[in-house]
């Protein structure tokens, strides 16, 4: 008994009330913090969001590679539809504490992982869900635990619902019945990005994921680093065993590591792939030769969106107008819903008033995201990328393409140096990129 050593003080004696004293003390402290970043915010991003971008009716509104023209009623209800079924991922408060702190929001650090959950959303909904699926209203009552009975002397197609609960029944629509299997994907998808620690997309696993890059709760998550635990996240989820993530190196999207990652054990399987691309366009600002290239990658149906901001403000970037970026903002605290409820409600998850930011004020820093859904898909998008990124005569390309495996994949090539170099207005510029795991090559 004599060789062992108590760490923890104990709480009878004088010395040890102290030192819980103090522990407790800094913990309140902590979650005093946490609320009054996160009220803040709530009143900071709150009033924005009831404000109205106003947005041109004489250009063309780009969005996911699809154009809307604002004239025309019908494409601009289109277009309001297609936004409002995007998936919102914001701050959230009121959550289980994360793992090794007293933390219950992410409000003030966690808009990078915020805006990469929208892109992995948006390419899970391809994944999963018809390519011109929108979210109908309809569909936010109906519950996945009801039989349907076909009422035979009725004239129209009209179903009843019982729900096996209560017993009680009503009518529905034939459209109401199409919209039942994708409302239950939609909600499944969701449930993917709940604020607990079992979801797979959830931020607590985001969080855990981020510790092997030496982040931890309430740190701040660059474009880079979201990329690669985004891979992690999906590698190691069960729910999706035909979806690989690949992340480019070096600006390089190295074709035979897609293909090796991509291809199945028999012939002609092969897995849909979300490829992420970390780039910095730029030196302390954007440089606005590459304004061009990103809007014809927008211009993109395999776009799955970017992963940038504004200065130390990430934001979902999903298309544009004219000079404007079009974008989705996590800065909004909302309090979490609790999914394990049934029919828990979808309307904090998607977003009524789109925004819009010059392209002047983007910060260099970002994540451009693709998605391809089979073999003859991955080809078309190399072809239509590779010709976005290396049409621009003042620049040289944002990423390039290579037909070989990269040299991390080589255990016989050893890189000879971490100097690299960045276009900026002047000229190139070389910059050592050994110091942080977050900087981004330009080539």
């Amino acid at each position: 008994m004599d060789d062992w050593l108590f760490l923890c003080p104990d709480p009878a004696e004088p010395q040890g009330r102290e030192v819980c004293r103090e522990d407790q003390e800094a913990e309140e402290k902590s979650k005093f913090k946490s609320k009054l970043v996160s009220a803040w915010n709530s009143v900071k991003y709150g009033w924005t969001l009831k404000q109205k971008s106003k947005f041109s009716k004489s250009s063309p509104l780009i969005m996911f590679g699809k154009s809307y023209d604002l004239k025309d009623a019908g494409d601009k209800e289109l277009f309001h539809r297609s936004f409002v079924s995007l998936l919102w991922l914001t701050y959230r408060r009121g959550f289980p504490q994360l793992a090794g702190c007293s933390l219950t929001t992410d409000s003030g650090w966690g808009c990078v992982l915020r805006t990469g959950q929208m892109l992995l959303a948006r390419g899970l909904i391809l994944h999963m869900m018809p390519s011109d699926w929108i979210w109908s209203t309809r569909s936010r009552v109906v519950k996945d635990d009801m039989d349907l009975v076909r009422l035979m002397d009725n004239a129209e197609p009209v179903w009843k619902v019982v729900d096996q609960t209560n017993m009680r029944s009503r009518n529905l629509s034939l459209g109401s019945l199409l919209d039942r299997p994708m409302e239950a994907t939609h909600r499944r998808v969701v449930s993917w990005f709940a604020d607990n620690p079992k979801a797979p997309f959830g931020i607590h696993q985001l969080v855990e994921l981020g510790e092997s890059s030496g982040k931890k709760a309430g740190d701040w998550y660059g474009p880079s680093i979201v990329a690669h635990i985004l891979r992690k996240a999906v590698s190691a989820s069960a729910d999706l065993p035909n979806l690989a993530v690949y992340v480019a190196q070096d600006c390089t999207i190295y074709l035979q590591d897609v293909r090796k990652l991509c291809e199945g054990p028999h012939p002609h399987s092969w897995k849909s792939v979300i490829i992420l691309v970390p780039v910095r366009l730029g030196g302390q600002d954007l440089n606005p030769s590459y304004i061009t290239c990103v809007k014809k990658l927008l211009k993109l149906q395999c776009c799955i969106g970017i992963i940038g901001g504004k200065p130390r403000h990430s934001l979902f970037f999903v298309g544009f107008q004219d000079d404007h970026l079009l974008y989705l903002d996590p800065h909004y605290c909302q309090p979490t819903v609790n999914m394990m409820k049934d029919n828990f409600p979808l309307e904090s998850f998607h977003c009524k008033q789109p925004r819009k930011m010059n392209f002047s004020r983007m910060d260099p820093s970002c994540t451009i995201g693709f998605y391809a859904k089979g073999q003859k898909e991955f080809e078309s998008l190399c072809t239509s990328v590779h010709e976005a990124v290396s049409t621009s005569a003042e620049t040289y390309p944002m990423f390039i393409f290579a037909d070989q495996r990269s040299w991390e994949d080589d255990e016989h090539h050893t890189p000879t140096s971490s100097l690299t170099y960045i276009q900026r207005k002047s000229g190139l510029e070389r910059v050592d990129t050994s110091s942080s795991i977050d900087e981004f090559v330009l080539l």
